[in-house]
Formats: structure tokens, C-alpha cells, sequence
């Protein structure tokens, strides 16, 4: 039951309204396997009560959606103080709505057809302007998160992770000397559909402690007790 929960590029979140099934799927699949938790719906309404009700990291919109055009989302959720990313889906021939689009608060768009590795990309640029970070390598202590390599080193030694524990060491990553409870890695590492239970963040969290150990150092991950988990030199 646990293939495939943790498999997130940046232990992220994202929500896909695409109302063209093929291209739809395979999104979906790729961006499963780059390693992002993702709720996908080809419906305007849909993808809206999505983005309302859950806690998205970027929101991927199709402008040409049945029920409720992307635009319309975009600009109610703008309205409603959502300040989610937004990297919007358009036809080669929409300047008008790209402009639209971005006047109305959308962060990106990219223009079909598109190669995957740049939509890769760009949610990975998104995602870093979030933490204010343009640096993609993330130093803690010994260790070296390279977040466009999805590689991590310690000295000069490589640690090898499955995707799903390299997913929730860069999730801690981004967030390093803060806090994060239980329940913040739940919202964003699994999708809306997942049947796992919590105790399986404590699990691999072990996984990283383990492989992470590094003779004559400190732990970097500490349980704060009550809180959740830390990653940084000092608890």
C-alpha cells in the first residue's frame, strides 16, 4: 500500500485540471513518478472545490476546462485571498489569455504543446520562489541536497534514497531549523485518494535517520517532542 505515497519531486502537493484525458494521464503518471503527491480532475468545478478545499502547493490549470474556464478559477481564487501558484496551460495561439491570465495573478504558464522536463522545470522555479531560495543546492551540516539533481551527498560521499525518502528529506529541506508537525507532512505528501495510515511518516523518517548517520555527529533530524520533526545541526 505504500508504493508510490511518498513520491513527490519536492515532497510537494499538486492539483492538475486538464480536461483532456491522455495528456491528463500522462501528466499525472510522470508527475507521480518525478516524485509529486497529485489530485488530477478534468471538470472547471471540480478542479475549483479542489483548490478551495485542500492545501495545494502549485495548482496546474488548463485554460479550456468544461463547467468553469481556468481564467474564472484563477480569478476566484485570487479573489478569495488563495494565494496558491498558479502555472496555467495554453494554446499556442492565446496571448490574450496568457496576458489575462497573468494580469488576473497567475504565477507561470507554458504554452501546449510542451516539452514534460520544462513543466518539470518551472514547478521546481515555483516551488523555490516559495522559500525564496534560487539556489537549487541546500547545505545542512555535512549533507548536500542538490533539489535539481535530486541527488544528496555527505563530505564527499553520495547517499543513495528511494524516491519516497528523498521526498520527504527535501520536504524538511525546505524547511530547515523549522519545525514540521505530522500532520503539515500528511497535507502535502499525500494525494486526496491515499489510503495510508500516519504512522508510516514515522517510518520513514527512520529510514533517513539511518541512512543519514554519520559517525562522530549528531543526529540532523530531531523529534520535537509534541511538534513533529526538525532537520538542522542544532534541535
Amino acid at each position: 500500500m505504500f508504493d508510490g505515497i511518498f513520491m513527490m519531486d519536492v515532497q510537494m502537493r499538486l492539483l492538475l485540471v486538464e480536461d483532456y484525458k491522455p495528456l491528463q494521464k500522462s501528466l499525472s503518471q510522470g508527475l507521480q513518478e518525478a516524485g509529486f503527491a497529485v489530485d488530477a480532475t478534468g471538470d472547471g468545478r471540480e478542479g475549483l472545490w479542489y483548490a478551495t478545499g485542500n492545501d495545494y502547493d502549485v495548482i496546474i490549470l488548463d485554460i479550456m476546462l468544461p463547467g468553469l474556464d481556468g481564467l474564472s478559477i484563477l480569478q476566484k481564487l485570487r479573489s478569495a485571498g488563495k494565494q496558491t501558484h498558479i502555472l496555467l496551460l495554453t494554446a499556442k495561439d492565446s496571448v490574450n489569455d496568457r496576458v489575462k491570465g497573468l494580469n488576473l495573478g497567475a504565477d507561470d504558464y507554458l504554452v501546449k504543446p510542451f516539452a514534460f522536463e520544462e513543466l518539470l522545470a518551472r514547478i521546481r522555479a515555483i516551488i523555490r520562489r516559495n522559500y525564496k531560495d534560487k539556489n537549487p543546492v541546500i547545505h545542512i551540516g555535512p549533507v548536500q541536497i542538490d533539489t535539481a539533481a535530486q541527488r544528496v551527498w555527505c563530505g564527499q560521499n553520495e547517499i543513495s534514497f528511494t524516491p519516497r525518502e528523498y521526498a520527504l528529506l527535501e520536504y524538511l529541506a525546505l524547511r530547515t531549523g523549522q519545525v514540521v508537525s505530522r500532520t503539515d507532512i500528511w497535507d502535502h505528501v499525500y494525494d486526496f485518494h491515499s489510503s495510508a495510515t500516519s504512522n508510516v511518516v514515522d517510518v520513514y523518517i527512520g529510514y533517513l535517520r539511518k541512512k543519514m548517520e554519520v559517525p562522530g555527529n549528531t543526529s540532523l533530524i530531531h523529534t520535537i517532542r509534541g511538534r513533529g520533526y526538525l532537520l538542522g545541526e542544532q534541535p
